[in-house]
């Protein structure tokens, strides 16, 4: 038998699935003319809202900012003593309200038209003072808040999120924004990194163990210890011949023996061994170690020429 407390969480996702849900029946024109309004906008897109409608509008705003639309959130309340400098004309406001009567939202409107911005609203009200002097409105209407005494906003919330996030999504979809993009706007994440960071950032160039294809077995051990690394590059007369992988080293002692400490580098090492750029991106190493189910790369110069071996612990990262 569900819990008491399991009943109340259930219902709570359920109302606010089904409040979530309802949002495309209430979509007009208005959303594909704000989203237009937006692309074409030369300035920035300012986001305020008061309360939980200012929190919410806080993560808008920052979505939009890290998806392509320069954008910051706009405290009602400080922009009405003085910070409506932050608006040029070239803005577009969102201005948030669930019920479109936010005094200290509507506040803004004398100025806002004086200053010629398009405003988009995103209420629950579709005849409320705030969404009648927007440009275009979107109605984020719900029945009833999860909120036992209907009174704190939670349903109203979630709604006002999936807006600002389906905002968003046609944005990025409209601008062809890919994952390269993005990750511009976060280089110190773990995205980022992946896709802005270079070979070269990340490979070891120094003291290598690179042997020549008649360095015995025993010589390569001493080579791949000394450089606590997985791989020896085989070099002859400068240029990259093969490699040898302590994987080979352990195939090769229970192939040979007795004899193993005195094989040539020659007689084991792969002659195609797989190789980089150092100004290729990470990504394409960490790809190429997950297809080809290898944990280091041999970095080459265009001559064939050994620059440095990446491994996978400095190319793997959460994604």
């Amino acid at each position: 038998m569900e819990s008491k407390i399991l009943k109340y969480a259930t219902e709570t996702f359920e109302n606010e699935a089904a409040a979530v849900k309802n949002l495309s029946a209430l979509l007009t024109d208005d959303f594909e003319k704000a989203v237009k309004a937006i692309l074409a906008c030369k300035g920035k897109v300012i986001v305020t809202g008061m309360g939980k409608s200012g929190i919410i509008g806080k993560k808008i705003a920052a979505t939009l900012a890290s998806t392509g639309t320069p954008s910051f959130f706009l405290h009602p309340g400080e922009a009405y003593h003085g910070d409506l400098g932050m608006i040029e004309r070239s803005d577009i406001v969102i201005a948030i309200a669930n019920s479109g009567q936010t005094d200290e939202v509507l506040k803004l409107l004398p100025y806002l038209e004086h200053n010629g911005n398009t405003l988009i609203a995103i209420t629950g009200n579709p005849a409320s003072i705030l969404a009648q002097h927007a440009h275009f409105h979107l109605n984020i209407a719900c029945d009833h808040e999860a909120c036992p005494l209907n009174l704190a906003p939670t349903t109203s919330t979630t709604t006002t999120l999936v807006m600002g996030d389906a905002l968003a999504i046609a944005l990025m979809k409209e601008r062809d924004f890919k994952a390269e993009d993005y990750a511009v706007f976060h280089p110190g994440g773990s995205l980022g990194r992946r896709l802005l960071t270079r070979v070269k950032d990340v490979m070891r160039s120094d003291n290598l163990p690179c042997v020549s294809p008649h360095t015995t077995l025993g010589e390569v051990i001493l080579a791949i210890s000394n450089a606590r690394m997985g791989i020896a590059p085989v070099v002859e007369n400068g240029k990259l011949a093969g490699c040898i992988t302590d994987g080979d080293v352990r195939r090769a002692m229970s192939r040979y023996k007795e004899q193993f400490f005195n094989v040539e580098a020659k007689e084991i090492m792969s002659r195609s061994p797989k190789t980089i750029a150092a100004g290729e991106l990470v990504i394409v190493a960490e790809e190429m170690m997950s297809a080809n189910k290898i944990h280091s790369i041999i970095v080459t110069s265009p001559d064939n020429r050994v620059e440095g071996i990446v491994e996978f612990f400095n190319v793997s990262m959460p994604r």
